[in-house]
Order: structure tokens, then C-alpha cells, then sequence
């Protein structure tokens, strides 16, 4: 596995979770479930960006 895969998942959940935290801490609190909604932003980008494939270059 090269980095460069694992890559894209972690910065896909790193932008997840910052929306979701900005968005929570408007307030400057975070709550229970806000945390919830943050850890679940993140963990869901994951899993998008690891179940679809990188295309592939036909040229190659």
C-alpha cells in the first residue's frame, strides 16, 4: 500500500472533521453531541474515500 492512497483518506477526514469542529465550536462550547458528529464526519469521510477506487490512467 503506498502512501499516497492512505493520503487522500487523511485529508479527506481532516477536512470533515475541521468543518464539523468549526461549525461546532461557533458557540465555543462543544458538546456531547457535537463531539459525536464531529468523530462521525470523520469517520464517514473515511470510509467514502476508501470505498471509491482512484481511477485508473488508461495510457499507462
Amino acid at each position: 500500500m503506498k502512501i499516497s492512497s492512505i493520503a487522500k483518506s487523511i485529508v479527506s477526514g481532516l477536512a470533515a472533521g475541521s468543518a464539523a469542529a468549526v461549525t461546532a465550536a461557533q458557540d465555543n462550547v462543544i458538546t456531547t453531541g457535537e463531539g459525536v458528529t464531529i468523530v462521525l464526519a470523520v469517520l464517514t469521510a473515511w470510509g467514502i474515500t476508501f470505498a471509491v477506487p482512484n481511477r485508473t490512467n488508461p495510457d499507462a
